[in-house]
């Protein structure tokens, strides 16, 4: 089998991998992050005010959203693993699509609540599913480096997605509607859109793939599969025993503090940044908020590169995912004392850094001992931990602030559950039965 793993070959399909799948499916992730944050935008730019929304309120509304998800998310990933990833990553953004669209005619707060969890319902499954796909097409030393340029399209997402956000919000009064009518429906349509070309663009495996030659799909079917045979998952094939799997239970609880970091940060910045006015005497525009916002994103989108690219390089090492998570706990809280917009944004920047660059390599760990449908059910369930920190750092960031009347508090809640996540990945990669690629 030598021949059939030698570098041209391997580099070749790879390098197409990367063209031809992680831009479609990043592009998908793209418009993903953005409808589930859009109302981070809508919030202190008419919508609070239009529904009559308390900070805990919107922080119920922000975080609702992944209770959907959390209901559907396993049952929707195996799917996915007996359906095909064209097919049904095709019928969740089609569905979330619409149902995001629908935001545009929202008029309550029981409505807006309902939306929400509709829209995690609509969307639940999606980004496993992608983590999932793409493990499906590439060698567990490959994954690193295709999974950060998958990654890179989150923090885009604010980098890009927030002026435009404050373009769409700038057309206030436009046949009648709010500018945060607008921005919901704005980001709704690329939804449904990118939907429909995924169920005719998306292979569901590399065998499928016209665009690659007959040696390179021959070479990542036999990889793959060797792989799958020969991993330490098949210790672990079933579902109910990765239900019962220590690691997977741990890497859950070290996902929950990232992804209580990123939430926390998504949904709350905007309206930090609008207090600024309030605070320091500046005032900004909605296309210059949405600058703002994206500041410390796009640090964080070459910042996860370069640290993914060092993964990739090294191995993925317990300090690649423990260092981040420790400068994240740092940072977050000291971020509301320093004394200056600049400065807020500028620490707030070296959060986003933190977080974004431990997350690819993060995901690289679940495919090391799981594969198959153990795989669909392992990488369900961690994100499922995630996505109930979604919920909890929408609410109580909320509620906190509602009840202490400022963000200090639950800012140093955020950091003490992503140093949890520090600790916990120190732990699982010091006790027996470690990952094999985790030092």
């Amino acid at each position: 089998m030598k021949n059939l793993a030698a570098d041209p070959v391997e580099h070749s399909a790879i390098k197409k991998i990367a063209i031809r799948l992680v831009p479609f499916i990043a592009l998908m992730f793209f418009i993903n992050y953005l409808d589930r944050t859009a109302i981070s935008f809508a919030g202190p730019n008419g919508m609070d005010h239009a529904l009559g929304l308390t900070a805990a309120q919107f922080g119920f509304a922000s975080g609702v959203f992944f209770i959907g998800y959390i209901l559907l998310e396993v049952p929707s990933n195996l799917a996915l693993h007996k359906f095909g990833a064209r097919v049904w990553l095709a019928r969740i953004m089609i569905s979330w699509g619409i149902v995001a669209l629908l935001f545009t005619w929202v008029s309550s707060i029981p409505g807006l609540y309902f939306l929400r969890f509709l829209l995690g319902v609509a969307e639940a499954g999606f980004f496993p599913g992608a983590i999932l796909f793409l493990s499906m097409w590439v060698p567990s030393n490959q994954r690193s480096k295709i999974l950060s340029l998958f990654y890179l399209a989150q923090p885009l997402t604010t980098v890009l997605g927030a002026p435009l956000a404050g373009l769409l919000l700038a057309q206030h009064g436009l046949f009648g509607l709010e500018g945060w009518r607008w921005m919901f429906m704005g980001v709704a349509v690329p939804a449904i859109v990118v939907g429909v070309a995924a169920w005719f663009y998306l292979p569901d495996r590399p065998a499928d793939a016209k665009w690659l030659t007959a040696e390179e799909k021959l070479w990542l079917t036999v990889k793959l599969e060797s792989e799958a045979t020969n991993a330490t998952a098949q210790k672990h094939a079933s579902v109910r025993t990765v239900l019962g799997n220590g690691r997977v239970w741990t890497l859950a609880l070290i996902y929950f503090g990232f992804i209580y970091g990123l939430y926390a940060l998504a949904f709350f910045l905007p309206t930090i940044i609008r207090g600024f006015e309030a605070l320091y005497g500046t005032k900004f525009n909605l296309f210059q908020q949405g600058l703002i916002i994206a500041i410390p994103y796009l640090p964080a989108a070459v910042a996860l590169y370069f640290w993914s690219r060092d993964a990739t390089k090294r191995g993925v090492k317990t300090w690649h995912i423990a260092i981040p998570a420790v400068v994240g706990a740092i940072t977050i809280p000291i971020a509301l004392f320093m004394g200056s917009a600049a400065g807020t944004v500028a620490v707030i920047t070296v959060t986003a850094c933190s977080i974004f660059a431990a997350l690819p390599s993060f995901w690289t760990i679940p495919s090391q001992f799981l594969t198959g449908a153990a795989a669909a059910a392992g990488i369900a369930l961690i994100n499922t931990a995630g996505n109930f920190a979604g919920f909890a750092a929408g609410y109580i960031t909320g509620a906190l602030k509602d009840w202490t009347g400022s963000y200090i508090v639950p800012m140093f809640l955020v950091g003490g559950f992503m140093l949890l996540s520090a600790i916990c990945m120190v732990a699982i990669s010091a006790g027996a039965g470690k990952p094999a690629s985790v030092g």
